[in-house]
């Protein structure tokens, strides 16, 4: 370690202290993006900057080692510095994984950065913004409801009750995130019961990916003091919309920060470059792979469907298309143009492997000059199968084990998470489907046991 960087991580120390910060969290993400951490005290900051805190990759999921392993190490990023907003005397860094002193390649964080590299490579900056959805519950004896008792309508989405009767901790939390330099420009009622939704402004992509990490944590925290539990569960009611954590996605020039997106004389009318349609592109070309990390759960297939037990639309996309501002596609260009959202992730999503996976996607669109055809205008959940098949546009996987064959056997898969990361992704995935296939459901009890 240099002389210049003891003198910054020096500096670092002496500003903590003085804002009464006792402890330090050396933070890292397992393979489903929920924190892991070491607490330090602050005398012994210097040391952990280094990696002295090791961790058994044995005990965790997805962290692939044998217990007979060498511990890895996390190294903070103290650009990350964050004080607990609940508990100053706490700072969070969030962190890489470290083995026999070089990058461990199965980590999450680390997996996006190689990625990130070869953006840079390329002259570009990949930005990222993420629309958090997530509900709020009371525990019940029946289970769990909505805190409002008011939070009953059939139709929610927007409700001004149901917001304001959550208003303690959703402007505790909203007035955090602004404290946190975050730029909250909008929150309301989602389009469930108990269901809300913040939107802040983007960053760079790991700069968000750690933000995401660290809100998913801080919701949860703050709804707690107020007696509720926060769950970022992709769909609790199946006859309700579920929680999607919509990517926002641009390219700017490395050096000037230009949004390489925009075209406001774009011919096909959606205020997007020629660039940017590759980049669509690719993302259709690798989408039924990518959806196994931006849609990572077995519930998270309950949600990407049109309409199931429910009396209007899910909202979610089913198909793999792109469109303009209309909502039914899987990407789609909103009104001012200039940015991609992908409508298909899920806020259950670790946005480290979800944000590798997907620039990887555009990328190769862009590499290889990849066109996607003429954007969707309609109502894609108008389309029958057979009509989509004459059309060329096919189905998002329908499960779990669906999307984790499609990473399998993808190419990219392994190009991006690297050969340990990807076989272990695989048969943890693979795992869960078993799991839950294997499982008897209440479901069945209900409809089998006294049928026959």
């Amino acid at each position: 370690m240099t002389t210049d960087t003891l003198a910054e991580i020096a500096t670092l120390k002496s500003s903590l202290e003085s804002q009464g910060v006792k402890y330090a969290l050396a933070s890292y993400v397992d393979i489903h993006g929920m924190s892991k951490a070491k607490m330090v005290p602050l005398s012994h900051l210097g040391q952990m900057m280094q990696g002295s805190e090791l961790f058994t990759g044995a005990a965790l999921d997805g962290v692939p080692q044998d217990i007979s392993d060498e511990e890895v190490a996390a190294m903070p990023d103290a650009r990350s510095a964050t004080i607990l907003p609940w508990n100053k005397e706490v700072v969070w860094f969030a962190s890489d994984l470290y083995l026999s002193g070089q990058p461990f390649e199965a980590c999450s964080r680390i997996i996006l950065k190689r990625m990130l590299d070869k953006a840079a490579s390329l002259g570009f900056t990949f930005n990222l913004g993420i629309e958090t959805e997530f509900f709020v519950f009371k525990e019940t004896e029946q289970g769990f409801e909505p805190i409002s008792d008011r939070d009953t309508l059939a139709k929610p989405c927007y409700d001004l009750t149901g917001l304001l009767d959550n208003y303690g901790w959703l402007t505790e939390l909203v007035d955090t995130m602004n404290h946190l330099g975050w730029d909250v420009y909008s929150f309301d009622h989602e389009d469930a019961n108990g269901q809300f939704e913040t939107d802040f402004a983007y960053a760079d992509a790991l700069t968000m990916s750690d933000r995401l990490t660290f809100f998913r944590l801080m919701v949860k925290e703050i709804v707690r003091k107020h007696g509720y539990f926060a769950s970022f569960m992709p769909k609790p009611f199946a006859n309700r919309t579920g929680s999607g954590a919509h990517y926002n996605m641009s390219l700017a020039d490395i050096d000037t920060g230009k949004n390489l997106f925009e075209d406001s004389h774009d011919p096909r009318g959606c205020g997007l470059s020629q660039l940017g349609y590759q980049f669509i592109a690719g993302i259709l070309r690798h989408a039924k792979a990518i959806c196994a990390v931006t849609c990572p759960t077995v519930n998270s297939y309950k949600r990407l469907i049109r309409k199931g037990s429910m009396s209007g639309f899910t909202w979610a996309p089913v198909y793999i298309c792109y469109g303009n501002n209309n909502r039914t596609n899987m990407l789609r260009i909103p009104l001012a143009g200039g940015r991609v959202e992908c409508r298909a992730a899920d806020i259950a999503t670790n946005l480290y492997l979800g944000a590798a996976m997907i620039l990887a996607a555009g990328l190769e669109g862009i590499e290889q000059c990849l066109d996607p055809g003429d954007p969707h205008t309609e109502n894609m959940y108008n389309y029958t199968l057979p009509e989509l098949d004459a059309l060329g546009i096919d189905l998002l996987p329908r499960t779990l084990q669906e999307a984790v064959d499609a990473f399998e056997r993808d190419p990219l898969s392994k190009a991006v998470m690297g050969p340990l990361m990807y076989r272990t992704y695989t048969d943890f995935k693979r795992q869960e489907w078993e799991d839950y296939h294997t499982h008897i459901s209440d479901w069945e009890h209900q409809r089998y046991l006294k049928f026959f």
